[in-house]
């Protein structure tokens, strides 16, 4: 019985913890209770690691400046922009200008272009016609003088006057037309005179007779017309050839 309860109550120490904490706990209380404690070391340690972080946020933060100068710096900040806005819109409207008067360029060399292509073919046109009309115009000679005597001749004359009719019509849809001068008045951009002829049955400057027909295409003359002018007379070698 003794020998069993002294068993129970001896155990190791290591096997009792909280009886070895606890004997801990007294140990370091004993040890800080005779430790000397330097207070003024330690504030003075604190001060220090103060200054020493002071230090490093002014080695990492730029000197303060006023308010002034920070609104000094924005300004200039401001005009810098402004003046650099004012170059890019400047270099806008030059390049705009430069667009624009490429533009205008660029259709004022096709509307000349145009013009003068047009004026190309109308004079091409015009040198072609005024080469056919030749044609015309013997075409005309010999149906005024041919008089066909039998059906055979008849036979040609009708061929050949089916041509000049073709010729004729195809003048017609390239706008082609003869001018009609007997009885109008001396026109020089129309006519041409060869002869005049004093007369009293027209008056001064009527065109009395055609020899060669003239030809317009539009507006412009082809060809002028020949033509014979009535001009007055005169009264006093009539007067003469009287007496």
């Amino acid at each position: 019985m003794m020998d069993a309860d002294n068993t129970e109550n001896q155990q190791p120490a290591g096997e009792n913890p909280e009886n070895a904490s606890s004997d801990n706990i007294e140990e370091l209380r004993a040890e800080d209770a005779a430790a000397d404690i330097d207070f003024e070391q330690a504030f003075d340690s604190a001060e220090s690691d103060a200054e020493v972080g002071e230090a490093s946020a002014d080695d990492s933060m730029p000197d303060d400046i006023s308010a002034e100068d920070a609104f000094a710096a924005e300004a200039g900040a401001r005009v810098a922009l402004q003046e650099q806005v004012s170059g890019l819109q400047a270099q806008l409207e030059d390049r705009t200008g430069q667009f624009t008067r490429l533009n205008a360029d660029f259709d004022n060399f096709r509307k000349r272009t145009a013009k003068q292509q047009e004026e190309l073919e109308d004079k091409v046109k015009c040198n072609t016609i005024s080469a056919l009309l030749e044609v015309v115009d013997n075409f005309e000679r010999a149906r005024s003088q041919i008089k066909p005597q039998d059906e055979g001749e008849m036979a040609i004359h009708k061929s050949y006057q089916g041509v000049y009719k073709q010729l004729v019509d195809a003048f017609k849809k390239l706008g082609v037309s003869p001018m009609r001068s007997e009885g109008q008045e001396f026109d020089p951009n129309l006519h041409e005179a060869v002869m005049r002829e004093p007369t009293d049955q027209y008056p001064e400057g009527t065109v009395i007779e055609e020899f060669v027909r003239g030809y317009v295409l539009g507006e412009r003359v082809l060809r002028h017309a020949m033509v014979k002018v009535a001009t007055p007379l005169d009264v006093s070698s009539e007067s003469d050839e009287a007496s």
